[in-house]
């Protein structure tokens, strides 16, 4: 089975459990082999706490004892996606409207395969970012490697 396969699958166990306690499962990471690590990026309207993470961990550690998925040793973690969060679904995309974001495709569009800008627009098909030069790119999402909401903090010499 390939490391995507089984992330899928890993995807389809633990996200309805997720789901059922009322968090989102934003994002998961797994690396399989000796330095094992699976990684759950959970989200929640009013944001993430220590005790969110615990829950679910308590809850999918659990699961997973049960259902044994993962045949080798593992480190498991559960965290908030953080202020760099990854933007996996078309729905984060919509919701994220107006947010600065770093976007990597595969493949390149035009000269570059790395973006950074406005999230103008999304829709089923794709996404429209104002880069920060002022033109503007169309991805499609199945050209989308990685993407994610990129803070970049308070202005120097603000004070902040």
């Amino acid at each position: 089975m390939s490391r995507e396969e089984a992330r899928q699958k890993l995807i389809e166990l633990i996200e309805p459990l997720v789901e059922s306690r009322g968090f989102e499962l934003v994002h998961l990471d797994y690396i399989a082999g000796k330095q094992g690590r699976l990684h759950l990026y959970i989200d929640h309207e009013g944001g993430i706490t220590i005790a969110h993470c615990e829950l679910i961990s308590r809850a999918v550690s659990d699961m997973l004892d049960n259902n044994d998925p993962i045949a080798h040793a593992y480190t498991f973690e559960v965290s908030s996606p953080g202020l760099d969060r990854p933007l996996t679904k078309v729905k984060h995309f919509i919701r994220f409207l107006g947010e600065k974001v770093k976007i990597k495709t595969a493949e390149p569009i035009g000269n570059s395969s790395k973006f950074s800008g406005i999230l103008k627009s999304a829709d089923d098909q794709f996404i429209v970012v104002i880069k920060d030069d002022g033109s503007e790119v169309q991805i499609p999402y199945n050209a989308i490697k990685k993407a994610n909401l990129w803070y970049t903090g308070p202005e120097k010499g603000s004070g902040l």
